[in-house]
C-alpha cells in the first residue's frame, strides 16, 4: 500500500490558473528573498552619505533622491509581501514624518536574521515570538536612552538640535542653512499651545534659479504666479473665494437663437454685458478689493474686475485654495454671486513680488502670529529644489513629533548599538529557544551603524568592535548622568571613528518617537511575513496579450 497519495489525485480546490504555494521553501523564504531585494535598495541611501536613486517612474518623471519614502513610492513595487513593507513604511511616514528608511531597512535585516534561524531548524512560530518579546524588550529600553530633550519649543537653539540630524540626514552640509529656514517659519506659525501645530501651516513654494542660500520665509502664503488682470496690489482688502470659474455660466443644453436685425444682435450680447457688471458691481459694493478663484477667468469678467479696481488671482491647486482660506478666514464659494460678511475673508497686504525674475503673489497678515509661512527655496534644478523640499519635510515634522514627545536619543548608530547590547544580555538570561530569536533581532540592529561605516568606506567589523567596546565600558564617574556616558558614543563619518555624539559641534540626536515607531512598525511587519506559510494567487484577470509587433518584420 503506498504512503502518499499523489497530488495529481487530490480534488480541485481552485480553478485553472491558480498559484498555490506553501513550506517554508516555497513560501517563507522566497518573501524573505523578495523583501531582503527591496531593503537592500534603500539600505545604501541611508545616513548623510547614503547615495542618490535614480528612479523613473510610470509617466517618465525623473527622481534623483535618496529620500526612501519618494523612491518606494515611485517603484511600484508588485511583490505581494514586499508590499507589507511598504505600507509599514507608509505608516511610519503618516505617524512621524520621518524614518521610512529605519523600517524598511530594519524589517529587511530582522527577516534576513530570520532565514538563517529557519536553516538552522527552528520553527516560523518560535522565531516570532522570540522577536515579540526582543521588541517588547527593546521599546522598554529605549525609554531609558534619553539623553536630552527639547525644554523650550520656543528657543532656537532647542529647535535645532531635534532637527538638524534629520535634515543633515538628506542635504549634509546644507543643515544649518535649512534649519534656520524651517524654525524661522515654526516660530512664525506656532500657537499658543504647540501641541496644536500643524504641519500644514508651512508650505514651501520652489524657484528655479540662484542658489540654494537665495532661500527665505515669506510671513504667509506665496503662489508662483501673478494675478490676472492689471491690478497688482491691495491692502487692508475683503476677499472673495469661489471654487467655480468667474463667468456666465453655460447652459447645459444647446439652444438656437434666430436673430432677424443687427439691433437684436446688439442686445443680445448687451443683455449678458450687463448681467456679469450687475454681479461685479455688486462685489465693488461690498468693499471687496481681491477675488480668488479656482477656476478660469472669463475675458468679460476680467474686463469688469480692472475697471472696478478688483485683483483677480487664480489659484488651481484645491489643496492650496482651502490653505489660502484657513489664512484669510474666507469660505470657498461654489457659485458666482456676492459673499456674506461671514464668508468673505480679510487680509492686511495682497501684492505682487518679483523673485529671480519670477512674478509671485503674497497673502501677508501684519499681525504678529501668522497662521501660515512659506519658504521659498531657490536651486539651479528642478531635482535640486524638490530634494531640499523633502528635506524640509522631514524637519517640519520632526518639530511636530518633539510637540509630542521632546525626548532625544543619541544618533549615528548609537542608539541602536546600544539597544543590541543591552538586548544580547537579556537574550542570554532568557530560558529556552527564544534566546535564538532575541539575539538574532539585537544582531539585526547592528545593520545601521554598519551601513554609516560602509557609506564612508571604514572597516564595519573594525568600528562595530570599538562600539561595543565603548558601550560595555563602565561608566565614566565624572559624568553628570553617570550610565549615560557609554550610550553616546556612535559613528563619527566626518574623522571615520567613533565619537561622543553629544559632544560635537552639531549634535546628533534623533527624536525617540521616532525611533519607537519605527522598531515598532518594522517588527509588525517583519512577523506578519514570517507567520506567512502559504501564498494562493488566482489568475489575473483578463484575456491573453495581444500578440507583440515584430521590430524586424521587413527583414527576411
Amino acid at each position: 500500500m503506498a504512503l502518499k497519495v499523489p497530488k495529481s489525485s487530490y480534488p480541485q480546490l481552485f480553478k485553472e490558473g491558480y498559484k498555490n504555494l506553501q513550506g517554508i521553501e516555497e513560501a517563507v523564504l522566497k518573501n524573505i528573498q523578495a523583501i531582503h531585494e527591496l531593503s537592500e535598495i534603500v539600505r545604501t541611501s541611508f545616513g548623510p552619505n547614503g547615495r542618490n536613486k535614480m528612479v523613473i517612474n510610470h509617466l517618465e518623471k525623473l527622481f534623483v533622491t535618496n529620500d526612501a519614502a519618494t523612491i518606494i513610492r515611485e517603484l511600484e513595487v508588485v511583490h505581494p509581501a514586499a508590499k507589507l513593507l511598504v505600507m509599514a513604511s507608509q505608516q511610519q511616514e503618516q505617524e512621524v514624518g520621518d524614518g521610512t528608511n529605519f523600517v524598511i531597512i530594519f524589517a529587511g535585516e530582522l527577516l534576513q536574521r530570520a532565514e538563517y534561524l529557519l536553516r538552522m531548524g527552528l520553527h516560523p512560530s518560535e522565531i516570532v515570538q522570540g522577536y515579540e518579546l526582543a521588541s517588547v524588550k527593546a521599546l522598554e529600553i529605549l525609554e531609558g536612552l534619553s539623553v536630552d530633550s527639547v525644554k523650550d519649543i520656543r528657543l532656537k537653539g532647542e529647535l535645532e538640535k531635534s532637527i538638524k540630524t534629520s535634515i543633515a540626514s538628506k542635504q549634509y552640509g546644507y543643515e544649518d542653512l535649512l534649519s534656520d529656514l524651517v524654525i524661522e517659519a515654526t516660530l512664525l506659525v506656532l500657537p499658543k499651545n504647540p501641541q496644536n501645530f500643524n504641519v500644514d501651516s508651512i508650505r514651501i513654494v520652489k524657484i528655479l534659479g540662484s542658489n540654494i542660500h537665495e532661500s527665505r520665509v515669506v510671513k504667509g502664503m506665496v503662489f508662483g504666479r501673478e494675478p490676472e488682470g492689471i491690478v497688482n496690489q491691495a491692502s487692508k482688502s475683503k476677499i472673495a473665494i469661489f471654487t467655480c470659474p468667474l463667468d456666465l455660466t453655460q447652459t447645459e443644453t444647446k439652444g438656437t437663437v434666430l436673430i432677424h436685425n443687427a439691433n437684436e444682435m446688439l442686445n443680445f450680447t448687451k443683455g449678458e454685458e450687463q448681467q456679469i457688471e450687475k454681479i461685479l458691481k455688486e462685489f465693488e459694493d461690498a468693499g471687496i478689493k481681491v477675488v480668488v478663484t479656482g477656476s478660469s477667468v472669463g475675458e468679460l469678467a476680467l474686463h469688469y474686475l480692472n475697471r472696478y479696481n478688483i485683483m483677480v488671482v487664480k489659484v488651481l491647486s484645491k489643496f492650496d485654495l482651502r490653505r489660502l482660506c484657513r489664512v484669510v478666514g474666507a469660505s470657498a464659494l461654489a457659485r458666482l454671486g456676492v459673499p456674506t460678511a461671514e464668508e468673505m475673508g480679510y487680509c492686511d497686504i495682497v501684492e505682487t513680488v518679483e523673485i529671480g525674475g519670477d512674478r509671485v503673489t503674497v497673502f501677508r497678515q501684519e499681525d504678529e502670529s501668522s497662521r501660515t509661512a512659506t519658504i521659498i527655496i531657490r536651486g539651479a534644478t528642478q531635482n535640486t529644489l524638490d530634494d531640499v523640499e523633502r528635506a524640509i519635510d522631514d524637519g517640519v515634522n520632526n518639530i511636530k513629533a518633539i510637540t509630542r514627545d521632546p525626548r532625544l536619543v543619541p544618533g549615528a548608530g548609537a542608539t541602536e548599538i546600544e539597544l543590541a547590547k543591552q538586548l544580547t544580555s537579556y537574550g542570554e538570561k532568557t530560558p529556552g529557544i527564544n534566546q535564538h530569536s532575541i539575539k538574532a533581532f539585537s544582531q539585526a540592529l547592528e545593520v545601521f551603524p554598519r551601513t554609516l561605516a560602509e557609506d564612508v568606506g571604514l572597516d564595519t567589523t573594525e568600528i562595530l568592535s570599538k562600539l561595543y567596546s565603548a558601550h560595555h565600558e563602565p561608566a565614566n564617574e565624572c559624568e553628570t548622568d553617570g550610565d549615560k556616558s557609554g550610550v553616546r558614543i556612535g559613528v563619527d563619518i566626518e574623522n571615520y571613528d567613533i565619537v561622543d555624539v553629544t559632544k560635537l559641534p552639531n549634535p546628533v540626536l534623533d527624536g525617540l518617537l521616532t525611533k519607537h515607531w519605527a522598531i515598532k512598525f518594522a517588527t509588525d511587519a517583519a512577523l506578519t511575513v514570517l507567520r506567512i506559510d502559504q501564498i494562493i494567487m488566482s489568475k489575473p484577470a483578463g484575456g491573453p496579450k495581444p500578440p507583440q509587433q515584430n521590430a524586424n518584420w521587413d527583414e527576411d
